[in-house]
C-alpha cells in the first residue's frame, strides 16, 4: 500500500489495527474504532462513526450529506456500530436537524447498493438485502431482515424478527415477529423460520400466533384488538413487545392478508 494514495484528514481519529486501502478518502471530525477495515475508493465523510472491528467494502460512501432539501449544513452524524459490514457502493448518509443523527447499530449486514437514508434508526443484527432503499426517519428493530430489493417510505417503522419478501415496497408499519410481502404489502404470518434458529421456543411461538389471530382475523378494528389482547393474553414479553408496538404506530399498520 503506497500512503500517497489515501487521503486522510489530520482531524480524523484513526483507532489501533484500522486497514485502509487505496483511494480512500477520510474526512475531517470522523472516527474510526479498533480493528476496522476500509477497502480501496470507500469514502468516510465528515460525520461518521464508526465502530470497531467494521468491514466497509469498495465504493461505499458513510456520512455523505442528506438527500433532504431541509438541511442546512448543520453539524450531525452517521453512527455504525461495532462489528457491522458495509458492502459494495452502500450510502449512509448522515442526520438532520430532525434527529441529528443516522445509526446503524452493531452485527449488521448491509449489502451492496443498499441505502440508507437520514435519521434512519437501525438496530442491532439487522441484515439490508441488495438494493433495499431505506427512505428518511425509518426506524427498524434488531434481527429484521429485509431482502433485496425492498422499498420503505419514510417514517415507517420495521419491527423486531421481521422478514420482509424481496422487491416489497413498504408503506406501513411492519408489526414484530411476522413475514411481510406480495403486491400491496401485507401481513403473511410468522416468521417462523428465524424465530426458531433464535430460541423461540413453541409456547412463545403459540402466544404469538394467538395475539396476531386477534390482530388480523378477528374482525375488529386495531384499537379493540389490542383492547382483546390486553385482556385476554397472558402478560408477557412477546405480549408487551407486540402491543407496545401496535400502540406507538404512526403510519398504521400494514393490512390483513384478507384486506
Amino acid at each position: 500500500m503506497n500512503s500517497k494514495f489515501i487521503d486522510i484528514h489530520p482531524g480524523a481519529k484513526i483507532g489501533e489495527n484500522v486497514q485502509i486501502g487505496s483511494f480512500v478518502s477520510i474526512a475531517d471530525n470522523v472516527e474510526i474504532g479498533d480493528g476496522t477495515i476500509i477497502m480501496p475508493n470507500a469514502t468516510i465523510l465528515e460525520g461518521a462513526r464508526i465502530g470497531k472491528n467494521c468491514r466497509i467494502f469498495p465504493n461505499a460512501v458513510i456520512s455523505a450529506i442528506p438527500q433532504d432539501l431541509k438541511f442546512r449544513g448543520e453539524e450531525t452524524t452517521a453512527v455504525i456500530g461495532d462489528n457491522t459490514t458495509i458492502r459494495e457502493c452502500v450510502t449512509v448518509n448522515r442526520g438532520t436537524a430532525s434527529k441529528g443523527t443516522t445509526i446503524v447499530g452493531s452485527n449488521c449486514l448491509l449489502m451492496a447498493y443498499a441505502h440508507i437514508a437520514h435519521d434512519c434508526k437501525l438496530g442491532n443484527s439487522i441484515i439490508v438485502g441488495n438494493a433495499s432503499q431505506i427512505a428518511g426517519e425509518v426506524e427498524i428493530d434488531d434481527f429484521a431482515i429485509l431482502s433485496g430489493g425492498s422499498l420503505v417510505h419514510q417514517f415507517s417503522r420495521i419491527g423486531q424478527h421481521v422478514m420482509i419478501q424481496g422487491g416489497t415496497r413498504l408503506g406501513k408499519d411492519i408489526p414484530p415477529y411476522c413475514i411481510a410481502g406480495r403486491e400491496p404489502v401485507c401481513y403473511m404470518g410468522l416468521n417462523l423460520v428465524g424465530l426458531r434458529r433464535r430460541g423461540f421456543s413453541n409456547e412463545q411461538l403459540t402466544v404469538i400466533q394467538d395475539i396476531y389471530r386477534i390482530l388480523y382475523q378477528s374482525g375488529l378494528n386495531t384499537t379493540h384488538a389490542v383492547e382483546k389482547i390486553e385482556a385476554e393474553i397472558e402478560n408477557c414479553a412477546e405480549k408487551k413487545v407486540i402491543v407496545d408496538f401496535v400502540k406507538a404506530s404512526n403510519r398504521g399498520l400494514v393490512r390483513g392478508p384478507q384486506g
